[in-house]
Parts: structure tokens; sequence; C-alpha cells
């Protein structure tokens, strides 16, 4: 295979080959590359907050790359649960508390880079990837990204965190806007042969009122001679979590044809919400787990370390959405009262009586979705050896392994039709507050209802797995601008699968276990929390009836059919495959003022997707015997390879101002979604209709960007920091949404037969994209122990023919306020995002509005050794709000209430 290089390529290639005269600025006799890279890296032994700053600055100062770095105190003195909670105080970082259109939680979630989709930044631990599951089971296969889920990563784990703005081509490719690099404790770098810490403490949600345990220890030993160390950190915590909202699970259209136009022809076209919810969401989340790392030192020029590490969440969680279901009535042709309202192209009002319409008929759905024993893991198994073989040579080699699992097992599921022959109304309220609605019946009542048919996977279990070897090895050269030569190689292999999918429905009518038969339902019922929903505005069912998850636990499982055969759904199986191979050359030069780095990595992709589509029983290789009718294997293979070439400057204009310019290519594979997805399916209303959904498209090329960043950053004292940088991004290659219609067996209680319906479905597509902006960032000391930070970015990105970028806020602004003495400290940060595309649900745009949130942070030391910390998050008790074509089209609202955390800190 032929490589062509781009012009910029170009331009690095003729760097590296010493083509371009440095004449002009090598006057000045460059510094020995080992004295700086140990310059850059030097211990800096500070404590607090003051002294995590200063060195945070210093190793953001001595970087030949545009970095932010943060310290383990800086994550330690907030309430920082995971290291996303940090990482969003970054200029430039934005992070998200949903993986996808799930909504967003109390805990942050996913990281983001200037203004683009998580899945565009790397997260690596100590310079390799980590392999990451997800709880939630859209996220497990028709959400599933890129990114890394970090609610599997606490902070307690941290040393320090490297965010990675510009890249270089020692960097592994993956991180089209940038890298973050998560660094651990290491047993050889701690100061005493033994040092041990424990960290024991509570934390209390307001939304549930529960109270729940927190543990942290470390535990690291090193011999007089520092030659031998092991560290032990492991965590156990808890907590309940819930979730109030309305939701409004996407908008529909009156279409051509339908009956209503008849009377009411100014329907035409006119957008519609398909369903609206009073949704109530509860989980318990337990993460455990530990970090073990091991170094030995054989001989003082050789360092050989192993890691082990695992985290795994159980994340048990209740679901209930008691909905008002417009396909029953508007979709089958009920017209709406006099009186109505349409606004933006959408009915943002509207009545419907219920005799208005047939007998019987159902006006609302309500769904019980109880995943017993949803959980996620993660683990890793590294080994290194750092040697160096002379005073010029030193070899660095990487072997290892990672594993993300996510789970699924069981959904014990209910839908109920509610609202029989009752009628209903809407008032959509925007984003600002819930929408009013009603099905016109008591919501406490269990009675009135009949059960409309039971879905939901089973034994969805995806395997993530990455494997490594990779060899770095760098040359001091003398008497040149270039201080040394950076090369290696790297090979890896990805596997993504799935298989084994259950896709359960009813137990059949006839017989004893008829699921359709009330009397096999329990006869008692609960009620929602008396204060449900009472923070999020709007006139809607508060007060509904629900089976307990215990109920749900003992009632469902006998009367759904899980038949692994007749129940098997092909289209949510998978089996993803990546190879890759990489090799690069890094020159890093230094002449007086001027210090950075120029390269090129190559990397091929070799790509094998195994995925399921409809066929007939007749084709060669048919699956038959499923109720959702044959299917075949489809094998899709491709292979790429991308010439990343990168260059980086850095210019000391004053002893306190550094300038920086860096121009590099990088790439990043599609979202295992988009290769080999699910297919998420929306049934149509009748036969007659047209359903909608979404798939995947295993043809996908590579995202590539062309990232040009410059920036001026003043150092007027220790701990203080004026900053500002400009980047853009020419995504030449970027992933977007298509179209297309296509055909499915499907099934509902008024054609348990089944019939082949059509779907528009959503698909992923190559498009292009562009993204510019700047970052502002100022560090302020004040007196002797307060201090204030603050910075903010700007992002302009658009997709080609001007459509959004998933995952870009044009405004984020974070402010911190601190006071420290050598007893008391406090921190308190405000964090601002402006609105963001999500991509599409249901068919239907889905963005996030504005978000805001408070933390705050007390802590008192009582000794050296023993401390006592009072934190709080969502201090403002956020509403997250979300909308679809705009703000006149609601698509949910919830609050997560408040979470305060009390921990006592002891070390020996």
């Amino acid at each position: 295979m032929k490589t062509r290089l781009t012009p910029v390529a170009s331009a690095v290639a003729i760097v590296l080959t010493g083509a371009v005269s440095f004449e002009a600025l090598a006057q000045t006799a460059p510094a020995p590359a080992r004295a700086a890279s140990a310059a850059a890296a030097q211990t800096i032994e500070v404590t607090g907050i003051r002294g995590s700053i200063q060195s945070s600055l210093n190793n953001k100062r001595q970087a030949n790359t545009h970095t932010d770095v943060i310290s383990a105190e800086d994550i330690g003195k907030m309430p920082d649960k995971n290291v996303a909670d940090s990482l969003q105080r970054v200029p430039g970082v934005t992070i998200s508390s949903a993986g996808a259109t799930e909504g967003g939680f109390d805990e942050n979630d996913r990281v983001s880079m200037r203004g683009t989709n998580p899945s565009l930044t790397m997260t690596l631990i100590n310079g390799h990837p980590v392999s990451s599951g997800d709880w939630f089971v859209l996220n497990q296969s028709d959400n599933a990204g890129r990114s890394v889920s970090y609610t599997l990563l606490p902070s307690s784990l941290v040393s320090r965190v490297v965010v990675h703005k510009s890249s270089e081509a020692s960097l592994i490719e993956g991180g089209v806007v940038g890298t973050v690099d998560i660094i651990t404790r290491r047993p050889l770098e701690f100061r005493k042969p033994l040092t041990v810490e424990v960290a024991l403490g509570a934390v209390h949600a307001t939304l549930p009122k529960k109270t729940d345990p927190q543990f942290n220890a470390l535990f690291n030993f090193m011999n007089d001679s520092k030659t031998a160390g092991v560290l032990l950190q492991v965590f156990s915590e808890k907590r309940h979590l819930r979730r109030d909202g309305v939701e409004i699970l996407g908008y529909d259209r009156v279409a051509a044809g339908n009956p209503v136009l008849a009377t009411n022809p100014d329907l035409l076209g006119v957008e519609y919400p398909r369903a609206i919810g009073a949704a109530l969401f509860e989980q318990v989340r337990e993460r455990k787990g530990g970090l073990l790392e091991v170094q030995v030192k054989p001989t003082n020029n050789l360092t050989l370390g192993g890691s082990a590490f695992f985290s795994r969440m159980d994340a048990a969680n209740y679901n209930r959405n008691y909905l008002l279901y417009s396909p029953f009535f508007l979709g089958n042709g009920q017209a709406p009262d006099a009186g109505y309202t349409v606004r933006n192209n959408t009915l943002v009002s509207a009545s419907f009586n219920g005799a208005n319409g047939p007998a019987g008929r159902a006006y609302g759905l309500y769904d019980q979705i109880s995943r017993p024993d949803e959980a996620a893991d993660t683990k890793f198994f590294n080994f290194t050896a750092d040697w160096n073989v002379n005073d010029k040579l030193s070899v660095h080699t990487k072997l290892g392994t990672s594993t993300g699992v996510g789970k699924t097992p069981t959904q014990d599921i209910a839908e109920w039709a509610v609202g029989l022959g009752t009628g209903a109304q809407w008032n959509l309220n925007g984003v600002g507050s819930a929408p009013d609605f009603s099905l016109r019946t008591p919501a406490n009542d269990p009675a009135a209802r009949r059960l409309d048919w039971i879905f939901g996977l089973q034994n969805l279990n995806i395997k993530d797995q990455d494997t490594w070897a990779q060899i770095d090895a760098e040359y001091e050269l003398d008497n040149s601008i270039f201080t040394s030569l950076k090369f290696g190689l790297r090979g890896a292999e990805h596997t993504r699968e799935a298989k084994d999918v259950i896709a359960q429905g009813p137990r059949s009518a006839a017989g004893p276990n008829d699921a359709f038969n009330l009397g096999n339902w329990p006869s008692t019922a609960s009620v929602y929390p008396g204060n449900f929903g009472s923070g999020l505005g709007g006139a809607f069912p508060r007060n509904v009836w629900y089976f307990t998850q215990a109920q749900m636990g003992a009632t469902a499982p006998g009367l759904s059919n899980r038949d692994p055969v007749t129940r098997n759904y092909k289209f949510y199986e998978f089996q993803l495959d990546e190879d890759t191979r990489a090799g690069y050359v890094q020159g890093n030069f230094a002449s007086g003022k001027l210090r950075g780095n120029v390269g090129l990595r190559l990397v091929q992709t070799k790509e094998h997707i195994l995925k399921y589509i409809s066929a007939p029983a007749t084709a060669p290789g048919a699956i038959v015997g499923s109720a959702f009718g044959p299917s075949v294997a489809v094998i899709t293979e491709h292979s790429y390879s991308d010439t990343l070439p990168s260059l980086n400057m850095r210019y000391e204009i004053t002893p306190d101002l550094v300038g920086r310019l860096a121009l590099s290519k990088t790439m990043t594979r599609p979202d295992y979604s988009a290769l080999a997805g699910g297919l998420n399916l929306t049934p149509p209303a009748n036969q007659n209709a047209v359903g909608g959904g979404s798939g995947s498209n295993p043809d996908l090329k590579p995202i590539r960007s062309t990232n040009f960043d410059v920036a001026m950053e003043y150092y007027h004292t220790p701990r203080g920091l004026l900053s500002a940088s400009a980047f853009y991004m020419d995504l030449t290659s970027y992933i977007g949404q298509g179209n297309v219609r296509r055909q499915y067996i499907t099934f509902t209680n008024a054609v348990p037969n089944g019939f082949q319906g059509n779907y528009d479905l959503t698909v992923p597509v190559n498009s292009k994209g562009k993204v510019k902006g700047v970052e502002l960032a100022i560090e302020q000391p004040l007196f002797t122990n307060f201090g204030v930070s603050a910075n903010y970015t700007y992002t302009d990105a658009k997709e080609q023919g001007g459509g959004p970028i998933v995952g870009a806020s044009r405004n984020t602004y974070n402010l911190v306020a601190y006071y420290e003495d050598n007893r008391f400290n406090a921190r308190v940060a405000y964090n601002h995002r402006s609105k963001f595309y999500s991509g599409l649900d249901r068919a239907t745009a889905f963005s996030q509005d504005d978000t805001e949130s408070v933390a705050a942070s007390l802590g008192v030391k009582f000794t050296e050794n023993l401390s006592l910390s009072l934190d709080g998050q969502n201090l403002n008790n956020p509403k997250l709000k979300y909308y679809a074509a705009n703000r006149d089209q609601p698509r949910s609202i919830y609050q997560n209430g408040r979470q305060y955390y009390l921990t006592l800190r002891a070390k020996l």
C-alpha cells in the first residue's frame, strides 16, 4: 500500500531530514536532553491547595507540548469522587453526567475536549488504554462509544492527571482532539519506607434520603535501599441515587393520510409529543476494587514494574414511567378538541375527549422496568521495563491487557395500558418547567389497567478487550539542535462482542401463566414518594402506583417468554475485531529559548466486523427458529493506514512569558455502536404506519482531523497564571447521521403473530466538520491564604451543512475560590456549560440545555496525620433540561438532589 504524505506530513518530513535551517536559532548551545527532561519531571515537594497549584503550574510550564496538569492535592481538596469531577475545571474540558441520551444523573460520567464528542478524547492510565464497560443497557450496545466511563475511576487512585491538548508522535493515536492520561502512584516515589492512609466516611443524598458508607485505604512499602516496593489501594463506595423527572420520548408528525386532517387540515406536518411521562428512577451504586503496583530495581539502570487494577460497579436500578401515549389516539386518527395551540410547528397544547374515541381506548402506557443485577467492571494488567542502556540510550517497554464488561442479565418489565377511555391533555412549558399532562384518571389506582406488552433485553453481556505490546526508545544527540531522538513500535488487538442476546415477550395468551391475566400480578401496590417532582414545576401525575422491585422480580420472570431460541435477538449481537500496528519517530529539539518536538506516526488498522441482518429462511447460512425472523451473519473487513505528523514548539519570550504553537494530524476509529451496534426499533402504531429506530454502518471510515493550536502563558507569580489559547480542527472525516428504510417482522398485542413492518432508521454516515475556539484562564493568589481561579472556553463547531457537532457547547466557564492555612481549608467551585447537541434519540434530536453546578469543600487538620472534611456536590440542586428541534419541544427535565460527603482521613 502506498502512503501519500499530506502537506503537513511533508513539512514535518522535511524538518526531520534537516532540510529546514535552524542556524539562526542555534547561536546558543542546546541543553542536554536528559537534563531538560529531568528538570521538567522533577518532583516538587508541596502540600495543600496552594502547593498543588504550584506543582501543577510548574509541570505545565516546563512541558514541551500544550498540557494542563491536575495534582493529587487538587483532587483531594475538592469533593471529587471520580476523575471527571476534577477535569471539568480544566480550560477546554467539558463533562457530562450521561453516556449518551439516557439523561443525566448526579455523578459525572464522560469527559470531552474542545466541543466534541467524548469518543474523540482518548483516556489512558499510565500511558496505556483502559477498556470500559457501561452499566446502562442502552449504552452497552446501541449508544456504545469509544469514551471511558469515569464512574469506574475513583479519584483516590490518582497521583496526577495530564491533559494533552496537542498531539505528538509518541502519544498513542485515538485522541482526535486530545488525550487524558491518569497517572497513578508508584511504590518507589514515596518518601517514607512505610505509608498507610485510610479514609472513612459517609455520603448522604438528599433526594433518596439515604446515608451510605465510603472507604478508601492505601498501603505502600519500600525497602531502605529504594530498590523494591509494593503499593496496594482498595476502595468500597456505596450510595443511593434517585432521579425525579418528566420525559417526552420523541416527537411524531401528523402525516398525509391521517384521518384528523379531514377536520383539521392545519395540522398537516405538525409535530406532537409521542409520549409524556412522570419518570421515577432509583438506583443503588456500589463501587469496589483496588490497584496493586509492584516496582523492583535489579540494577541502577533497570526498573521493572507490574500493575493490576480492578473496579466493579453494581448498579441495580428500577425505572418507572407513567406515560400519556399519543400514538394510541392522535396517531390513530382522533382529532384534538377545539382550542389547541401550535407554536414552532409543534402542537404544544391539546386536549382529547375520551368520548370521541372507541370504547376502551387506552390513552396512556405505564412502563415498570427493573434491572436487579445490572453492573459494569473494568480491569487491567500491565508490565513495564525501563532500561537505561547507557548514558545516551534508554528503552521503555509496556505489555498489558485490559477488559471492560457491561452487563444487563435481567430486565423484569411490564408495560401497562392505562387511561382506558378517559381521554388526555397536555401543555408544553418549554424547557424551564416540566410540562402539564393528564390522563384524567387517578394515577394511584392500579386496577385501571391492562397489560399491553412485556419487552426488554435479557442476557446482554458486552465484553470489550485491549491487548498491547509497546517499545519506546530515546537516544540523546550531541552537537545538534535535536537534543534527542525518540522512536518506537506498538502492536494492539481490540475486540468487542455481544452474543446470545434474548429479547423477551409475554407468555402465550393461552395457558395458566397468561401474562395478560391481571390475577397473576400482585394485588397490592406502592405509590411514588410524596415529594416526587416537587422541584420540577408543571402539573403532572405525582402519586403514581407501582409494584416494588421485589414484586417485579417475583412475578415478571414467570410471565415472560425468555426462551433462548425463539426469543434470540440476533440484531443485538456482533463481534468487532481491530488489529493495529503503529510506529513513530520523534525529534526533540532545543535551542536557546526554543524547545519542542517534531515527529511522524504511521498507523495501520485492520478491521473485522460480524453482525446480523434479516434474510429469507432459504438464504445460505440462514439462522431460523427466532420469533424475530431468519437472519444471516454478514462479515465486513477493511484495512486503512494513517500518516500522523505533528509539530510542537515552546518559546520562552521572557522568563515569565511562554508562547506555544502546535500542528498535528490525528485520528480515531468510529464508535462501536456506529460500526456494529444493536438494532433499536420503535414499532409502528399499526400495520400501515412506519416505525423508527437506529442501526449501524460497518463501512464507516475513521474520524480524521488536522489540528492547529497556539497559546500564550504568563507566569507572573509561583502560583499565578494568565493564559490564552486558540484552536482549530478541520474534521476531514467525521460521523454524521443519515436515513434508510428497512423492513422487520413486528409483533404487537393487536397482531400477536407478527407482520412485516416498515421502519425509517437513522444510521451513521461519514461527514465533515470544523471546530474552532479560544480558551482563557487565570490563576491568582490573593494575600497569603486566599486565591481564585477562573477560565472560559468559547467553541464554534459545525458539521458539514451547518448542523451541530455532538457535544459542542459554545460557552463553558469555571470560577473557583479557596482559603487555606495550617489548620483550615475551604474551596468553592462553580461550573457553567451552555447547551449542546447529544445526538438522536427515537429518531428525534436530543440536546441538553445550559447546565450549572456548585461544589464546595471544608476541611480541618487536627494533626499532620489526621484531618476531617465535609464536601458537597450539586449544592444548587440543578435541573437537567433537554429539548428536541427547539425549546418548544422539551425532551426531559430531571433533578437528582444534593450529595454531602463527610470523610475522616488518617495517615501513618
